[in-house]
């Protein structure tokens, strides 16, 4: 593990468990005594931090910890931990047909509706990361277009007057076959990451169904231990 890896999660959980009872950490000059670097690496490593929401600097007064964080699950991975100014989308194929019997198990539609299927590739940091699988109900969404797809479609969906939930997330590790590899631009058998999305309304309906082959991926999990849960696997 890079030292600037090591730095990131070692802080993260320490804010984690509440030891810098100010709600903010030490400047980078102690920080960078502390773990034996320099402070470009601490510099790079509190930049992690603040791109993924965790901390804020403000110039002159220190390194403040976003509380609400603190307090809830987090996962980061190579996409929630980069700005939106350098995650892109570029759509390849954006199709509008009779909903399969899987899908309108999915969406719970019937057999006489449509669904609209997008493709399309994120770009972070001007490299090509993730090919993306999309499916919607065209009940739900009855106009989709190239430059939504390219944007964010949560913004959209609640732009619809819909309001957004929870997702549903599993993870696969697979290879990538060799057309994932030709628009991934990798070698054909690269080791990747398939990400199923379920992505659900608050009144419970399926909005988005997507599958998601990642390349030089990672994540990390944070989240509270629930010692109740614990308790009934247990018993």
């Amino acid at each position: 593990m890079k030292k600037r890896e090591f730095i990131v999660q070692d802080l993260l959980s320490k804010i984690y468990q509440e030891e810098f009872s100010a709600g903010k950490l030490p400047n980078q000059r102690t920080l960078a005594q502390t773990y034996g670097v320099s402070r470009f690496t601490i510099q790079q490593a509190i930049k992690n931090l603040e791109e993924i929401g965790i901390v804020k600097v403000v110039q002159g007064s220190g390194i403040f910890i976003h509380e609400k964080w603190v307090k809830n699950p987090m996962i980061f991975n190579s996409l929630t931990r980069t700005p939106y100014d350098r995650i892109h989308s570029k759509m390849i194929s954006l199709n509008k047909a009779a909903a399969t019997l899987d899908e309108q198990q999915i969406f719970q539609i019937g057999p006489d509706e449509e669904v609209w299927t997008f493709e399309r590739v994120r770009i972070v940091n001007y490299k090509i990361e993730q090919l993306e699988t999309s499916k919607l109900p065209v009940s739900l969404f009855p106009e989709l277009t190239q430059e939504i797809v390219e944007h964010s479609i949560q913004r959209y969906v609640e732009s619809c007057g819909y309001r957004i939930s929870h997702y549903i997330t599993s993870y696969t590790p697979i290879t990538t076959s060799t057309a994932q590899s030709g628009i991934l631009l990798c070698k054909r058998g690269t080791p990747a990451m398939q990400i199923s999305n379920r992505a659900i309304l608050e009144d419970g309906r399926v909005y988005e169904f997507s599958n998601i082959v990642a390349i030089d991926y990672a994540v990390t999990y944070i989240r509270p231990f629930d010692r109740e849960i614990h308790r009934s696997r247990i018993d």
